[in-house]
């Protein structure tokens, strides 16, 4: 009875604590991925260098593009989805696979770093496109609406930037409570970059914001109107309580 306790309670037969072993991240890149590696490295042939690739290199590096990817966000492609995104980041890692020196580090924080830098500079460049970018294709009516939450001719703008602040944290505290599927929640939080960016953004241009929208998110225009809809709704509220509070 006391030995089945003490296994109930995590103890040891002696009534210590019974140590477990931590939880191990990126099960995928081992260090089984890291011998690969080095031999990949040092392997002659063609024919050996893809077995080892495909045997136990890809794996380790698709994951670990799609994981930077979404961890930081990196949406802003030059490619038609993700999956395409994933694969040049791949493509890079194997163009810089045979600078890896071991005695500088493990081959995890290395290429991840590789990665990140390699998807900060692809980003950016591509940030630039999609804010650059006017006349790319015909809009739904509804593509002024963004703009239209802070067009606000008749308020003093310092209120108005009080008050997208306000909504730019009631969005972000609440994204997950407000929006229940995959593509509105992407919707809605390109929505609140676009806000949060506004400073560096040509906000009066409808067109542009909307195709920012589109472009960041993959998503169809239905799905954009219903969500800017709904912020334009809680907008509506937040300033209208702010202006309650001033008066």
């Amino acid at each position: 009875m006391e030995l089945e306790t003490n296994l109930d309670l995590g103890l040891t037969k002696v009534g210590k604590p019974r140590k477990r072993k931590p939880k191990t991240k990126n099960v995928y890149f081992t260090e089984e991925t890291e011998n690969a590696i080095l031999q990949y490295r040092s392997a002659k042939t063609y024919e050996e260098k893809n077995k080892l690739y495909n045997q136990s290199i890809h794996y380790a590096f698709y994951k670990l593009a799609e994981n930077i990817i979404h961890t930081f966000k990196f949406y802003y492609t030059d490619v038609d989805n993700i999956e395409d995104l994933k694969y040049e980041v791949i493509s890079f890692l194997l163009q810089k696979i045979d600078l890896y020196d071991q005695s500088k580090g493990k081959a995890y924080s290395y290429f991840g770093t590789i990665v990140k830098r390699y998807l900060i500079l692809y980003n950016q460049k591509n940030y630039k496109k999609v804010t650059s970018k006017i006349d790319f294709q015909e809009i739904h009516n509804e593509e002024n609406t963004i703009s239209k939450l802070i067009e606000q001719p008749n308020e003093n703008p310092i209120d108005r930037l009080d008050v997208i602040d306000i909504l730019v944290k009631y969005l972000e505290d609440n994204l997950f409570d407000l929006f229940e599927k995959a593509d509105e929640i992407k919707t809605a939080d390109a929505i609140i970059e676009i806000f949060k960016k506004r400073d560096k953004l040509d906000i009066t241009n409808k067109k542009a914001i909307f195709i920012y929208v589109k472009e960041m998110t993959d998503v169809n225009s239905i799905t954009i109107t219903k969500v800017i809809k709904q912020i334009k709704i809680i907008y509506r509220k937040i300033l209208n309580s702010h202006i309650e509070n001033i008066d």
